[in-house]
Formats: C-alpha cells, sequence, structure tokens
C-alpha cells in the first residue's frame, strides 16, 4: 500500500516539532510505502534531515517562489472559477467557494507550480472587488471593512501565490494524508479531485483564524481575506477528507465548530518514543531553564524573554537554554537576547540531533508556543521527567493535566512567579517531573500513534463495505440446542 505523505516545509527536510512526529510515523510503519512531499516557500533545501528507511520510495521539497509571472492572456473557464470562488469567500458560502477551487484545481493539472496558479489568466482585482461591493451591499454577516484598490491589489497577490500549491503533482498513492495548514491541504485538495484518491487529514493546527506575527500590519480588509479564505480551505477539506484526526479535544471541537462530520473524526494524541526521552536526574547548579523553538517572530520567543528577566531578578545565577533556534531565525534570536542585556546568562542551541539531549540541561522546562505549535515540543518534555510551566495556548492545559503548572497566555509575570516557585522548591519540582513522565507514558506513547494510523491507512485504502443484507428464515429454530450451523435446516438423511 502507498501512502503519500503530504507536509508544509517540513519532514523530512527540517528538523521541527512536526518533523519529529513524521519521523515516528514512518519509521514506524514499515509495511507500508511512503512518498513524502513537503511544500515550501523558500528553496528547497540539499537534502534530507533525517535518516529514511527502506520503505520510503521518494522525498521531494517543491518550492513556491512568490514571484508573480505576468498575466497569460484571459482564461473564461478561470474567471467563472476566480468568481465563484471570490463570491464563496467573502459570502462564507462553502459550496460556491468549494466549486471554485475545484475549478481551479482541474484547469493548474500539468502546469509548473513556478506560473501553475490558473489565477493568473484572470483579471482578480476586478473580480475579489466586486464580489466584496456584493458582500457589503447584502448586510448579511459580520460587517465588511472598506476594500481598496491598494487592498485588493495585496489580497490578489497573495490569494495567487495560494493558487499556485493547486499545480502540485502528487505521487500515485492509495491514500493521501496531509499533515500541516493551507498550502499543503491545497494541493491535496487538488490531488483528491483529479485521481480520487482518499484524503486522510491529521488537524494539527491552531486555529486559522489566527494571523500570523508579520500579517497583523496589513490592513484590515486583507486581513479578512487571508481569514476567510484560510476557513474556507480548512472547511472544503473536512468535507473532502475521508477521514479526520485531531490530535487533541482542542482540534476535535475546533474541527466541530467548522463543520466537520462527528463520524470522519478520530482523535489520535500525539505520542513520542519513550527510548528517546529517556528520564535523566537533574543537572548540578547552576539552576537552568530550558524552552524549545524555533526563534523566530512567532514562536512565543518574547515572552519567554521577558519572563526570563524577572527571573533572573528573583533567583541570579539562573541560566536560560534557547533550544532548537534555526538558522534561518538565529540573527532574530540572538537580537531579542541583546535587547535583554542578559546575554551571558542566555544560551542559544540548535535542536540535538540526539533527542536525549534537548531537554537534560535544564531543572524545568517552560512550554510557550507559537500560535501555530503542535503540542509535541511538551510531550518531549513531559516525557522526560521535566517539570513543566505552560502558557494556556491551545491544547496544553488538556495535555498537561494536573501533572504540570499552567499559566495565562501572555502573561510574562505569571510565567515567571510560576517558574520562581519551582526553581526554590526542588521536592515539588521533582514530584512534577515525575508525574509528567507517567502522564506521557499513559497517554501519549509513539506506538499508539503508529498503531492508529496503520488501522487508518487500511480503512481509506480498502475496498468499500460490502452492502448488509437482511435475511428472515420461515423454518422455525430446533426445540433443543444444536452447533451454530445450518445442518438442522435439512434432514439428516437428505442429499445435499
Amino acid at each position: 500500500m502507498r501512502i503519500c505523505l503530504l507536509t508544509g516545509g517540513g519532514y523530512p527536510f527540517r528538523r521541527d516539532a512536526l518533523g519529529g512526529w513524521c519521523r515516528t510515523l514512518v519509521d514506524g510503519l514499515g509495511r507500508f510505502r511512503f512518498d513524502l512531499v513537503s511544500i515550501c516557500d523558500r528553496e528547497p533545501p540539499g537534502g534530507p534531515a533525517y535518516a529514511l528507511p527502506g520503505h520510503v520510495g521518494s522525498a521531494r521539497a517543491v518550492a513556491m517562489p512568490r514571484e508573480t509571472p505576468r498575466r497569460e492572456g484571459k482564461d473564461e473557464r478561470a474567471v467563472a472559477a476566480a468568481v465563484l470562488l471570490c463570491r464563496g469567500l467573502v459570502a462564507e458560502r462553502d459550496d460556491e467557494f468549494a466549486r471554485g477551487l475545484l475549478g481551479l484545481a482541474v484547469l493548474a493539472e500539468g502546469r509548473t507550480v513556478a506560473g501553475g496558479s490558473p489565477l493568473n489568466a484572470v483579471p482578480l482585482t476586478d473580480v475579489l472587488q466586486d464580489a466584496w461591493r456584493a458582500g457589503r451591499s447584502s448586510g448579511e454577516g459580520e460587517r465588511l471593512p472598506r476594500l481598496s484598490l491598494r487592498d485588493a491589489r495585496t489580497a490578489v497577490t497573495l490569494l495567487r501565490h495560494a493558487a499556485r500549491a493547486l499545480a502540485v503533482p502528487l505521487p500515485p498513492a492509495d491514500v493521501v494524508h496531509c499533515v500541516g495548514g493551507t498550502t499543503p491541504l491545497l494541493a491535496a485538495l487538488a490531488g483528491r479531485w483529479r485521481t480520487g484518491t482518499p484524503l486522510l487529514l491529521t488537524e494539527a493546527r491552531a486555529p486559522v483564524a489566527r494571523l500570523r506575527a508579520h500579517e497583523e500590519r496589513l490592513s484590515p480588509a486583507v486581513r479578512t481575506v487571508l481569514r476567510r479564505f484560510r476557513r474556507a480551505v480548512a472547511r472544503t477539506g473536512y468535507a473532502e477528507a475521508g477521514l479526520i484526526a485531531p490530535l487533541s479535544e482542542y482540534h476535535h471541537a475546533w474541527a466541530l465548530r467548522h463543520g466537520a462530520e462527528p463520524r470522519r473524526l478520530v482523535q489520535v494524541p500525539a505520542g513520542v518514543d519513550p527510548r528517546d526521552f529517556p528520564s535523566a536526574p537533574e543537572p548540578e547548579a547552576p539552576p537552568a531553564i530550558v524552552w524549545a523553538g524555533n526563534g523566530g517572530p512567532e514562536s512565543g520567543l518574547q515572552v519567554v524573554l521577558a519572563a526570563f528577566t524577572r527571573i533572573a531578578a528573583a533567583v541570579p545565577g539562573t541560566v536560560l537554554h534557547l533550544v532548537g533556534v534555526t538558522g534561518a531565525h538565529e540573527d532574530h534570536c540572538a537580537e531579542q537576547v541583546d535587547r535583554t542585556g542578559l546575554g551571558r546568562a542566555i544560551r542559544l542551541h540548535p535542536l540535538p540531533a540526539d533527542p536525549s539531549d534537548r531537554y537534560t540541561t535544564g531543572h524545568l522546562v517552560v512550554h510557550v508556543p507559537g500560535p501555530s505549535d503542535p503540542p509535541y515540543r511538551l510531550i518531549e518534555a513531559m516525557m522526560s521527567g521535566r517539570a513543566v510551566v505552560g502558557a494556556d495556548v491551545g491544547p496544553v492545559a488538556e495535555t498537561l493535566g494536573d501533572a504540570g503548572v499552567v499559566v495565562p497566555d501572555k502573561d510574562p509575570e505569571a510565567l515567571a512567579a510560576a517558574c520562581v516557585d519551582l526553581l526554590i522548591t526542588p521536592a515539588r519540582r521533582r514530584a512534577l517531573g515525575d508525574a509528567a513522565r507517567r502522564r506521557a507514558l499513559a497517554c501519549f506513547t509513539a506506538d499508539r500513534v503508529v498503531r492508529v494510523y496503520g488501522a487508518l491507512y487500511t480503512d481509506l485504502a480498502g475496498p468499500p463495505p460490502a452492502p448488509a443484507y437482511e435475511l428472515a428464515l420461515a423454518v422455525p429454530a430446533p426445540r433443543e440446542a444444536h452447533p451454530a450451523t445450518l445442518r438442522w435446516l435439512t434432514g439428516a438423511g437428505e442429499d445435499r
């Protein structure tokens, strides 16, 4: 059985939390053949960051360049599809949006990704403005902000770029498994419509209505277009997926609120291999804290640094280890560290190749995730037997349970107070670390993830169930007990 695993810029070409989960899944399912496709905005890296097992048939990174080619004339079919897409997006009518997206996916087949957006052949600024005017005049739903010509051109550039994912070719497969956000889901939907391949969607995202940090600078109208586009793509994915696997109750509830059918939802909590994150004794003094993240503008770094300035003042000599800082965000991270004036007490580390080295340098772990970070890092820290202080974002509270400390999101003062309390009470800190590992072993192990996903793949790729018929027999049942066979339906001496 062939599985196309589709991700957004991560596994197997980049080491991150999602990549570690994908690696565990692929390595544990040797009875399937995997073809790996990763869609990224930047140029693809030189090679895989993970060693790939023999049952991986191929691994390919697809770059989505941001330069938009010049318009290729005017295609009436593309215009008709774009009208449906924009009307459905603005009015939040899922059926219209899906029909428009389907039309664009059909037109994108066979194009190159660089020029693969069929929206290049559409006067999209005019189409979007017409749909926007109709939406503002209808008086239905949320009041739309004013969309200027400049806003419309900015939104159109973003929509054309996103639509390039519809041209990404996928390898032949029995199941397409999409893990990630809007971009890989667009490619998965196009493949689903063109080939009929069953789609499995792992829902690991934060709410798609939340904008990224750099998008907050956009105008209200452009932000509205982005939010509605992402919501519409997510709802279309829920409608088309044969099965949806949320990572947590938080993601499960999100999918239900946005139209996913309950019968298609199979909640599969994230899991890690306990052998990769063995419990280790605490290091010797000085006291140390670990935060794991990529160090980018959306990673939660600023809250962590703001809290650490308070921690360093309350517990002198404390060291903060920033683990997993990527090369792309190293300069940003270093700049933020310099602003604290505590550079000597803060250490930057790339993500260690050996998972067991990620959390052992600290006495406790702070988990302040970015808006789109799944809970893998949190589970890794719990499995490592470290006490965790987590910000109340997404599934953090339900994952930690009573085996850690949860503080309000974006509250450096509360985060610092909780960390100081654990640093000065080692007995409570160690008790929480032991409780965290017990909870991780009970609820969040990789073997469970591998077992359930193997069943989901088999279920989706198998033939549809045979029709069931109810058979009513007119022959009375015997009065005495007989074996459960059909022998009693005929006489004992009757020839058959």
